[in-house]
């Protein structure tokens, strides 16, 4: 997404306030915003924490800045200057963050962004977006642009089908219908469940796409609701379960009294080989290549509890 993502922001340099720092990264693809912005492309070299700050300052100086780094440099390394300098005080700083999920590879968990989205929708004002294709980009862009708060914008590679046309952006949007379970995809991993579901009778599963987090800024559309009642809900993401959209997806149906027949979520395993490779690899060890996510029918989410519930959980079912 760094190609559209660099033709969004040349497209929006024409405004006088925009500021554009980089943590040392871009080279090779954002050249074409450094020759527009000018003096306005800062390279704050790898120095996050301190580039979170000073973004904060232009912002509340009336500039627009944005930031770009990759994922973990920004929400991990720079965890206090987002909640201290940015959300306290509600300032628009945009935070591009490259590379979500095990985007980074073989790179290891240190470039790895599996609890990123979780740990920042804790603060204060902060917007999260995840484009879920590349022609997404430019509206998630515009959106973050327009926020008067902080937005954290999670980036990774758009994977549309061969043959689809993406659906013109939308928070939440119905990729597929069927009659089956109702499978919720953050991001990206909408592109891989769709690539995954798309030959289903119209029994399978209806597929939704998310990109827009919490659920208190971007809740579930009216369409949604009366598709999810009463069925079975799988939630997929390149997340770890904690702190995920499908715990929170939980959380509101408990809240809204929305009654479904099974919950499954799918999302990130961490490592459970102890070894690093690839995104595909890692995918594939958590369940999120297109072949195990075409397990997603009606016959693998849970009606009911089962007979024999586990030894730390018995005596909750009386």
């Amino acid at each position: 997404m760094r190609r559209e993502l660099c033709e969004a922001l040349v497209a929006r340099a024409s405004r006088p306030d925009l500021v554009f720092l980089t943590g040392d990264l871009g080279f090779g693809a954002l050249e074409p915003l450094r020759d527009a912005l000018g003096q306005r492309f800062l390279n704050a070299g790898i120095a996050e924490q301190n580039m979170i700050g000073v973004a904060a300052a232009l912002a509340s100086e009336g500039l627009e800045p944005w930031t770009y780094t990759i994922a973990p440099f920004c929400y991990a390394r720079a965890f206090e200057q987002i909640r201290n300098d940015v959300c306290f005080h509600r300032l628009p700083v945009r935070m591009l963050a490259n590379g979500g999920g095990y985007g980074y590879g073989v790179m290891g968990p240190t470039h790895h962004a599996l609890e990123d989205y979780g740990i920042l929708s804790t603060l204060p004002s902060l917007r999260i977006l995840v484009p879920a294709f590349d022609s997404d980009v430019a509206a998630v862009v515009e959106a973050a642009g327009r926020d008067p708060g902080p937005v954290y914008v999670r980036l990774g590679r758009g994977e549309l089908p061969a043959g689809c046309t993406a659906p013109p952006y939308a928070p939440w949007r119905r990729l597929r219908e069927g009659s089956g379970p109702v499978v919720v995809a953050v991001g990206p991993m909408a592109g891989v469940a769709w690539s995954a579901l798309m030959s289903e009778a119209e029994d399978g599963p209806e597929l939704w796409a998310v990109s827009e987090l919490p659920l208190a800024m971007s809740p579930p559309p009216p369409a949604f609701v009366q598709a999810l009642a009463g069925r079975k809900l799988c939630v997929v993401e390149e997340h770890v379960a904690q702190g995920g959209l499908g715990q929170a997806l939980a959380a509101w149906c408990l809240e809204t009294g929305i009654a479904v027949a099974g919950f499954r979520p799918v999302t990130a395993a961490g490592y459970p080989s102890g070894t690093y490779g690839s995104q595909g690899f890692h995918r594939r060890e958590s369940g999120l290549d297109p072949d195990a996510l075409r397990s997603l029918s009606r016959d693998h989410l849970p009606d009911h509890l089962p007979d024999h519930l586990p030894d730390h959980l018995q005596g909750l079912s009386a």
